[in-house]
């Protein structure tokens, strides 16, 4: 028998565990695991503003990208052991490790008296907001058809939407006129009532009882792997050059962990990501896409402020307020694009308009000068890109889940999220090593330094238009990852929605 077909007589009415849930009962779910993905995406958001501040109060501030970076490394890298954990041991009491993970660590941040300290203690809150996301994910799977599931995706969207314009704000004004230590603190009365209703309402969910074994020696491959290659893209050209041993060094050990990972997966009895998960086309397109999307995503949210700052010489206040219609539309985006699939059963049809658009707006930005164009133009193109890109996760996320039999939902979702964050972090990477290298070549490298953003607003036209051409080139980077994404989801195949 297929996977397909086991997959939808798992699911048909009246199969064992299916959750028989009023609309109350779902909304109230919905809203236990929405608070849990918004403590994990506003933490992602929130340090950014504050990073200033608690390097004057804990000194060290060589050691602040750290801050940031330990937390996508742990988050990252432990993904997929909860998805394969709550297929195993169910998603309530993974659920309520995480989120009393995370809380643990904010409490650490919280009190941390030094930098080391901190740092470490962010570590312990990716350990626990890598389960997050893609755990609430999962459950909305096991109490959602992926037909119904379509039309919750503008609260899934919604929750990255508000965290990337409500954290650095909220950052910015608990450090400014509290402590920095406030942006930790937060977290607890938002965690405790996750708590809360996690621990309450999902006893009703389903559990696929299955004999599972967790792959520790895959988890540690693939934790090492991943931890080596964000290193090596995270130190290059900022702490050493890009072709030094270290580099070189931490590339190396990242490809023979992959190998090594790829070997394990191929004999394990049981590995992290089973082997019919990586053979089925769906799922590897699905992520491929997403790992792309979701890269230009992040990349662009955290690049555009910086061309507002520093070509258009905004301030940092008006370069968020220029960011925000292009936060605004990946919700539209979203949101069109799942609720098509209630409707046509050519459900990519809206994605694919959708990135053809981001593309062609991506182009432009590329091609005509950034320098002379009204900003508001530049504003209207990059809110018209993230929507078109925002079209592009539900499709990718529904099909996934529809994909896979029921008891390997939360290895597959954890598995689509770990590869986005992956792309994320990469393709920031690249658009940080276009940066770097191509104002070094304009000659213009001092116009990116912290004191070089501040004074952007007293840049020649000479000036200006070098460091535009720079940003030139991460627009067109873009517009190739895009085309990418649109490529893979083009060739993924369009099963039908199960209803049941």
């Amino acid at each position: 028998m297929s996977l397909s077909a086991s997959a939808s007589l798992a699911d048909a009415p009246g199969a064992p565990g299916r959750p028989n849930l009023n609309q109350r009962e779902i909304y109230a779910i919905l809203g236990g695991v929405i608070l849990a993905m918004f403590l994990a995406a506003l933490d992602q958001t929130i340090v950014a503003t504050a990073l200033a501040t608690i390097g004057r109060d804990l000194g060290d501030p060589d050691l602040l990208p750290w801050v940031v970076s330990i937390y996508l490394l742990a988050a990252t890298t432990v993904t997929p052991l909860y998805g394969k954990a709550s297929d195993i041991w169910g998603r309530r009491p993974l659920m309520m490790t995480a989120i009393a993970v995370f809380l643990a660590g904010s409490v650490a941040c919280a009190l941390a008296p030094d930098m080391i300290s901190l740092i470490v203690a962010r570590g312990v809150q990716g350990l626990g907001g890598g389960g997050l996301i893609s755990l609430a994910q999962t459950v909305l799977a096991d109490v959602l058809t992926p037909k119904e599931r379509s039309r919750y995706q503008i609260h899934i969207a919604s929750v990255f939407a508000t965290s990337s314009l409500l954290g650095p704000a909220l950052g910015g004004f608990l450090s400014g006129h509290l402590h920095w230590s406030a942006i930790f603190w937060i977290n607890l009365p938002l965690g405790g009532v996750a708590l809360w209703l996690c621990a309450r309402l999902l006893k009703r969910l389903p559990r696929h009882e299955r004999r599972h074994r967790l792959d520790f020696a895959g988890a540690l491959l693939l934790m090492g792997a991943t931890i080596s290659l964000l290193l090596a893209m995270g130190w290059g050209g900022h702490r050493y050059p890009w072709f030094s041993w270290p580099i070189a060094a931490a590339v190396g050990l990242s490809l023979a962990l992959w190998v090594l990972f790829a070997l394990h997966v191929r004999r394990a009895r049981e590995p992290l990501i089973p082997l019919d998960i990586l053979r089925n086309r769906v799922v590897v397109r699905a992520c491929v896409a997403a790992c792309f999307g979701m890269g230009v995503f992040v990349g662009l949210s955290i690049y555009a402020p910086l061309y507002f700052e520093i070509v258009r010489g905004f301030r940092t206040a008006d370069a968020g307020l220029g960011v925000t219609p292009m936060m605004v539309a990946t919700v539209f985006g979203a949101t069109a694009s799942g609720r098509s699939m209630v409707y046509f059963n050519r459900y990519k049809g809206v994605a694919l308009t959708g990135l053809a658009i981001s593309c062609l707006c991506l182009a432009a930005l590329a091609v005509f000068p950034l320098e002379t164009r009204p900003p508001w133009i530049t504003i209207a193109l990059l809110a018209a890109t993230s929507a078109g890109v925002g079209s592009l996760f539900p499709v990718c996320t529904i099909s996934i889940q529809n994909a896979v039999a029921l008891h390997q939902l939360g290895t597959a979702t954890a598995a689509m999220n770990f590869f986005r964050q992956m792309g994320a972090a990469l393709i920031v990477a690249a658009f940080g090593a276009i940066m770097l290298n191509g104002a070094a070549f304009a000659g213009h490298a001092a116009g990116f330094s912290g004191e070089g953003v501040r004074i952007a607003g007293a840049l020649t036209p000479d000036a200006a238009h070098g460091l535009a051409m720079v940003f030139r080139w991460i627009f067109g980077a873009a517009a190739l990852g895009v085309l990418i994404a649109a490529g893979f989801l083009a060739s993924m195949e369009e099963r039908p929605l199960r209803s049941a």
